[in-house]
């Protein structure tokens, strides 16, 4: 069955945000991505399908679910997110966007309806597409700055995390798989 004849199967959307390209891949703003492939790994679903229409990589999990990653550069992920929502006619109550987010540190998330960091312009994209900011935040924890030598946040969300950051990171990303498993029925 392929990705667009069972729309009416999927009860919940995971979108994880990223920019596109290697030189972005291990980057701070990729970390949704990076929880969705681990998400896939974990859980052994088949591999990431290049949707045209919906400018995205996606995984139809036979098990209600369907996993997104947008094509298309972080500013714009509102596009790509907005053709999946309306073509497969999903309620903002089952889009849980899966994202980095610079007012929580580094080792901690937090999963929270209707409620992201101050500034994110992929999510104000999202918001500006589907109208509505009243959606699931998977909030991921990136800042790790020294708060006396500040990066700006447009630099740092760029940057690749360090050895250590990685390390932290692999632990929270099994964390914020589990809670996500739990909310399938």
């Amino acid at each position: 069955m392929s990705i667009s004849l069972c729309y009416h199967l999927f009860m919940k959307v995971f979108i994880g945000l990223g920019n596109v390209g290697d030189k972005y891949e291990k980057t701070r703003h990729n970390v949704g991505f990076m929880v969705l492939d681990e998400y896939k790994k974990i859980n052994g679903f088949p591999d990431w399908s290049f949707v045209e229409k919906f400018k995205s990589s996606m995984i139809d999990t036979r098990k209600g679910l369907l996993l997104c990653k947008p094509q298309t550069m972080m500013n714009s992920s509102g596009e790509a997110v907005s053709l999946v929502m309306n073509y497969y006619k999903i309620d903002p109550k089952d889009l849980y966007v899966v994202h980095d987010d610079l007012d929580i540190k580094l080792g901690e998330f937090k999963v929270q309806k209707g409620k992201g960091p101050k500034e994110h312009k992929g999510l104000l994209s999202i918001y500006e597409q589907l109208g509505t900011e009243d959606l699931w935040h998977v909030r991921i924890g990136i800042d790790n700055r020294d708060n006396d030598n500040r990066i700006s946040g447009e630099d740092y969300v760029l940057m690749n995390f360090g050895k250590d950051e990685l390390e932290i990171l692999e632990k929270v990303k099994k964390q914020i798989v589990d809670q996500l498993t739990e909310l399938l029925p």
